[in-house]
């Protein structure tokens, strides 16, 4: 079955109407210019040496505006979907008992892990469409256009396999198959998804259908070691919460959110990275079950000198204030 069908009938088939990516109306303004190309080059010719002009008004003015909406669509419900969903997982207290109480909490272990997994399947589906339609768009152009607006997307942060989201639900799915309570019951959120250790750095790796492969590195390119408190940046990279509010030149009292508009991501150095920054409390989990000597010996280090730089934070704070 071709994909375009597939696509389509999966689409289709969510109980709730999720927004898609115009799969089949991408490739009907590609087929567009294909044929307005062979009509201004006589179809004899032919496209062998035809490249796309550096203005095509069907891309540049009709597919990549529609690719882009489709694409911000998409990861913007993924985004909202996954952010609820594991809120729901991490409730506790008085907090789980007003959203028990406002009829949130109705779904247990099960219907969770099951939303988990169509939640993934969704973003998966929706990513490989974008690579298969750009990909088409090359062919068509003989360009790499196609590859290039990739990197663009990036940068707009609506690429939905670099949204620290799927980070979490795969931490989500891993900290739930562990659990007593999933371990019976619960369906597989991924066949294949696994925290590893390679010469003692972790890394979160998932083998996914039609070649589509996530690996996130888990190690901190600030202080070098495993993250701990993580916190995903917009770009995407992963750092400790206290390096990265270090790179931001700000406190821990402060937090990311007083960074500078314009700061930039340390190891990227793509600017304005720090306003939209998502703590990783799901993989925080996981790390701290599955590396728990490690986790100890930096909790302490940690509150050691949490304690010193709050006191140190307010202490300048006194001064500045009765002016010595």
């Amino acid at each position: 079955m071709k994909f375009c069908k597939t696509y389509q009938q999966y689409m289709q088939g969510q109980e709730k109407k999720l927004p898609g990516l115009g799969f089949k109306k991408l490739k009907k303004i590609l087929k567009k210019c294909r044929s307005d190309l062979q009509c201004h080059d006589g179809i004899d010719g032919a496209l062998d040496n035809h490249t796309c002009p550096d203005h095509c008004p069907v891309c540049d003015g009709t597919f990549f505006p529609a690719l882009l909406k489709g694409m911000s669509e998409v990861v913007g419900c993924f985004n909202e979907r996954a952010q609820k969903l594991l809120e729901l997982h991490l409730a506790s207290g008085f907090r789980k008992y007003l959203m028990w109480f406002k009829g949130k909490l109705q779904k247990n272990h099960v219907a969770l892990t099951q939303e988990g997994k169509d939640l993934v399947n969704y973003a998966l589906i929706n990513a490989i469409a974008i690579r298969k339609i750009l990909k088409k768009y090359d062919k068509v152009h003989y360009s790499k256009q196609g590859q290039a607006f990739k990197s663009q997307a990036q940068s707009m942060h609506i690429e939905i396999l670099k949204s620290p989201w799927l980070c979490e639900l795969m931490a989500f799915h891993i900290n739930l198959r562990e659990s007593k309570i999933n371990s019976r019951n619960a369906p597989a959120l991924f066949d294949a998804c696994n925290l590893t250790f390679n010469d003692g750095k972790p890394s979160l790796t998932c083998e996914l259908f039609d070649s589509v492969k996530v690996d996130i590195d888990l190690t901190c390119s600030i202080c070098l070691d495993t993250v701990f408190d993580p916190v995903s940046l917009t770009c995407g990279h992963i750092f400790c919460y206290m390096c990265a509010c270090s790179s931001a030149s700000v406190s821990i009292v402060d937090g990311l959110k007083a960074a500078e508009p314009k700061g930039k991501c340390p190891l990227c150095r793509e600017a304005g990275v720090y306003e939209g920054a998502v703590r990783l409390d799901e993989l925080c989990i996981l790390l701290s079950r599955s590396c728990n000597e490690y986790w100890e010996e930096r909790l302490q280090t940690e509150r050691v000198e949490r304690m010193r730089l709050i006191k140190e934070y307010w202490d300048n704070q006194t001064r500045a204030l009765i002016g010595i």
